[in-house]
Formats: C-alpha cells, sequence, structure tokens
C-alpha cells in the first residue's frame, strides 16, 4: 500500500511515461491540451484506478489525463503551431489566454452570485440560492487530482481574475448572521480535503456557534474518498479530521459530505470503501453526485451500477448533472434528451433506495433545472423540465416546456414550446442580472 502522496503535472508526467504504456501521440496530446486546461494527478489514480491496458480509452485515464480531442480541432492546431514555432513565452500565453477565453470560463453567471456586507464584496463567497451559501476557502482551492471535464478549470490554471477564494471566516459568519435565512452552507473549492484538518476547523469551528443556529447543515464538496482516500485513513492529521466531523455532528448539525464519483471503479477499491465507513462512523452522510460524461459513464449500465455500489456503501445517491458549457464540454456533454434516457434506464434497473437521485440536471445561470422527460403535449413533441433550485424559490417545481431538440446540450440550445417567445423566468433574470450590474456601476461611480 503506497499510502505517501505523490503529484504528477505537466513538470513530472514523464515519470509516468516511464512506468506505462503512453504512446508518442499521448505524450504529445498532454504535453499541448495541457497548456490550455490543467492537469493534475496522483499515485494512487495512476496505481489503483487506470486501466494501463486500456489507454487511451479507459474512463479514469480519460477522467484525470488530457486528450487531444478535449480542445477543438483549430484551439489543438493553434497550440500545436506555436509550440512547433517556438514562440515567444509572453506571447505564446496571451494566445493561450484567448483560447480560454473562448472557452467560457465564467459559466451559469457565477460572477452575479457574489454578495457583500457592509460595502464589503465577499470574493470567496456565492449566494444564488436563498437557503445555500457556497464558500470557497482559500487553502483549498486545489485538488489531490484534476478532473478534465471540470467547470472551475479557470481557477486552476492561473486566471486569477475568475477565482473564487476568501481567508476572512468572521466576514462570512457576519454576513450568515445577517441573512438568516440560509440554512446550508457548503465549503468548495478546489477540493476543503486538500487542507490540513488544523486549517479546515478554523474555518469551521466559527460555524459552530449558538449565535450561528440558522445554519443548520455544513456541506463538504470532495473528490477525495475517489482520489486519495487515505485522507480519511493515513494521513498524519486523518484521525483528527474525524473527530472533527464528530463534534460538528455533536452540535446537532448536520454533516453532509458532498462526495463525487464518476465511474464504478473509483467504489472499488479497499481504501475507498475503509474511507467511506471511516466517514460514516461519524455521524456524517455522504451524498454522491456526478455529471453524466461522454467517454465516462454515458451508459445506463455504468449508473444503475455506481448507485448500487453507493448505496451498498451506505452513501445516498444525490445529483447526476449535465456537463456544464465551458471547457472541454463539446468532449464530454451527451445531448439532453440522451441524459434523460440514460436516466430514465439507469433509474429503472435499481430499487427504491437508490432512487434519491435527481436528474439530469443542468446548473444554469437561472438555477437548477431538471430535465423531466420527453412528452407529446397538444400532438407536439416537448422537452419537459423543472426547477431544482432557482434564484427566485418561486421558480422551483414550476413544470415548463422547450421545443423537442434531440441535439441540445444546454438550456441555451432550447426554444420555448406552443411558439412563447421566451421561457416564463427569462424577463425576471434579465431584470436580476440588469439591477446587479447597476448596483455594481453606482458603487463604482460613488
Amino acid at each position: 500500500m503506497n499510502n505517501v502522496f505523490k503529484s504528477y503535472s505537466l513538470r513530472n508526467y514523464e515519470e509516468i511515461s516511464q512506468m506505462t504504456k503512453l504512446s508518442k501521440s499521448d505524450k504529445k496530446a498532454i504535453e499541448l491540451v495541457g497548456n490550455v486546461l490543467p492537469f493534475k494527478t496522483n499515485n494512487y489514480v495512476v496505481d489503483n484506478l487506470i486501466n494501463w491496458e486500456n489507454i487511451p480509452n479507459d474512463p479514469i485515464y480519460t477522467l484525470t489525463f488530457p486528450r487531444k480531442e478535449m480542445l477543438l480541432g483549430s484551439h489543438y492546431k493553434h497550440v500545436e503551431d506555436m509550440v512547433n514555432a517556438n514562440v515567444p513565452r509572453e506571447k505564446f500565453l496571451e494566445e493561450i489566454y484567448k483560447i480560454r477565453m473562448e472557452l467560457n470560463p465564467h459559466p451559469a453567471g457565477q460572477i452575479h452570485n457574489v454578495p457583500k456586507i457592509d460595502g464589503i464584496e465577499l470574493q470567496g463567497v456565492q449566494h444564488k440560492y436563498r437557503e445555500t451559501v457556497l464558500f470557497f476557502p482559500s487553502q483549498g482551492q486545489t485538488c489531490h487530482a484534476y478532473c478534465t471535464f471540470c467547470f472551475r478549470w479557470p481557477q486552476f490554471v492561473g486566471m486569477n481574475e475568475l477565482k473564487f477564494a476568501m481567508k476572512e471566516v468572521d466576514l462570512l459568519t457576519r454576513y450568515l448572521m445577517q441573512n438568516r435565512e440560509v440554512t446550508d452552507l457548503l465549503f468548495t473549492g478546489g477540493d476543503p480535503m486538500i487542507m490540513k484538518t488544523k486549517i479546515l476547523s478554523t474555518y469551521i469551528e466559527p460555524l459552530l456557534d449558538e449565535k450561528l443556529h440558522n445554519v443548520q447543515t455544513i456541506r463538504i464538496g470532495t473528490k477525495a474518498i475517489g482520489y486519495w482516500p487515505y485522507r480519511f485513513l493515513t494521513d498524519d492529521d486523518a484521525d483528527d479530521l474525524l473527530r472533527l466531523f464528530e463534534k460538528i455532528v455533536r452540535t446537532g448539525k448536520n454533516l453532509a459530505i458532498m462526495a463525487h464519483f464518476n465511474h464504478p471503479v473509483e467504489l472499488s477499491t479497499a481504501a475507498a470503501q475503509d474511507a467511506i465507513r471511516r466517514i460514516r462512523s461519524t455521524g456524517a452522510q455522504i451524498r454522491t453526485q456526478s455529471p453524466v460524461l461522454k467517454h465516462i459513464n454515458d451508459s445506463p449500465e455504468i449508473w444503475a451500477e455506481m448507485w448500487r455500489k453507493q448505496v451498498n456503501n451506505n452513501c445516498i445517491p444525490y445529483y447526476m448533472f449535465v456537463a456544464r458549457d465551458t471547457g472541454a464540454q463539446h468532449f464530454f456533454a451527451v445531448s439532453l434528451v440522451e441524459a434523460w434516457k440514460i436516466f430514465r434506464e439507469a433509474y429503472q434497473r435499481v430499487s427504491g433506495v437508490c432512487r434519491t437521485v435527481r436528474g439530469p440536471s443542468m446548473s444554469s445561470t437561472p438555477g437548477k433545472i431538471q430535465v423531466l422527460g420527453v412528452s407529446k403535449v397538444k400532438d407536439e413533441d416537448v422537452i419537459v423540465m423543472r426547477f431544482l433550485q432557482g434564484r427566485n424559490p418561486d421558480w422551483i417545481a414550476r413544470p415548463f416546456f422547450a421545443e423537442y431538440d434531440e441535439n441540445a446540450k444546454w438550456i441555451d440550445d432550447l426554444k420555448p414550446a406552443f411558439g412563447e417567445e421566451k421561457f416564463f423566468f427569462e424577463e425576471e433574470l434579465e431584470k436580476i442580472f440588469h439591477e446587479h450590474v447597476y448596483d455594481d456601476e453606482v458603487e463604482n461611480f460613488e
């Protein structure tokens, strides 16, 4: 058991090349694509999760290693031409930045979610939905390994103007006390589990104060169970971490570990299963989520197996997402209709205890939109949807309809059904964004 963490990136991926069967074209793709999108993996992923006899089609390899197809053909050729021409570094980085900006680095209007307190903008906080606040601790803005589909990829490539992070926990607690409608705080990143327990405690301890009685659930989003389960087993502060979890639960708050699993193989190792058992022994819940991803899990058989394994390990299937409209979406995304078919067929294959999962869901600008299915209304084929979360809570659970489009991959690709000009929420959404921009302009002017 090699439980000493070792990271691989563009700087030292040749070590992997010497141990595995990477071809020249595989290595070239890693080098070229890795100039645009982030690349980082580790020895646990390399040694335990990837089938090196199935390169480059192995799902976990695709999940963690850059492939040529993850860039659009024109972008790949541009990077290749610049490398071959030995373009000066400054010019090279300038062109790479242009490519990144064409990949929609800020999807779902995230910049509009940043709140203020006493005139101070909380750059490490997002408050999009009434009951839930997202917090980005500054020391948790990396991961044990990077997912190639990740919508937060700009945070890992040095696009600092698009980065969310904050150290000041006192500002966070003041905001939570002034916004008593907030019941849930989600630690996200990056991956908060990259932090040492001592650091994580400095963020969590203040939240356990009775003054913050409105915060009833603390969520921690993490990929660590899949990518580095030793964080909960043998890391030098693993036991301290579990004691912290126990302390949260003892205060009467609900602790939910929001675990990302993209393929059943991530649940297959003894280390991952032991990590789940240790976490569950503290009284914490583990809820699971993943997007449906072409080349990785785009079949109902895989999803049914994954949900069943999660439940067998006492985890709660929570979300099936749709690949966001950013980064390598063109490589990973399936159509909304196909995502619904995968969800429906997988749902049919499992028992009721697995059917806690919701999806397929788009985390879009107006909110989390679930594709309920395809139906026929007034002799017209339509896609039926509803909000699971919305910028306006009144939008939640209201069914609405789009024209049938078997190629649409995102809400922006769809048109309202029955000749309507706009979806029911669009005018209000425009007003919300206009007010946000106007407020910022007034403040900047003053």
